[in-house]
């Protein structure tokens, strides 16, 4: 990009200079926000969140993960998994998983929305967004117990 008619006679060293210079008229940077929309804070990871935003306290949450499935029960079940306090949809086509996070005030929902998930399939169970040994057979029941308060 160094230009050959006027800067011949130049010293080399300050050609290289004008020759690498980046015009005015192009940025190649987006003008983004300074701040992250809401829709992009859902979807940080839990590590990442904690990390950024240094929550004192990490509060219990169950997330109920499960693919697309065939059965009459699918759009009520989206619908519900939809309601939960966190939803959000992972990947696309045959790969596309829904999200549903639940946090121990909506312990009836979550168990609602599992008892309409394992009619027709098996779900994946996280606890604070990580899988746990045992979350299907262990914490859930355990969770449950949160109904009789």
């Amino acid at each position: 990009m160094t230009k050959t008619l006027s800067n011949q006679g130049m010293d080399p060293e300050k050609r290289n200079v004008q020759g690498n210079r980046l015009s005015e008229r192009f940025w190649p940077y987006a003008d983004l926000s300074e701040q992250p929309t809401e829709e992009e804070l859902i979807t940080l990871e839990s590590d990442l969140r904690a990390g950024l935003f240094q929550d004192g306290e990490e509060t219990l949450s169950v997330t109920l993960v499960f693919p697309v499935f065939k059965g009459a029960d699918y759009e009520e079940v989206v619908t519900r998994a939809k309601a939960s306090a966190e939803y959000r949809e992972v990947g696309t086509g045959e790969a596309l998983r829904h999200r549903a996070r639940f946090f121990p005030g909506d312990v009836f929902k979550l168990r609602d929305l599992y008892d309409l998930i394992s009619r027709n399939i098996t779900c994946e169970v996280l606890i604070n967004d990580r899988p746990v040994p045992y979350a299907r057979d262990l914490w859930l029941p355990l969770i449950w117990f949160l109904t009789f308060r």
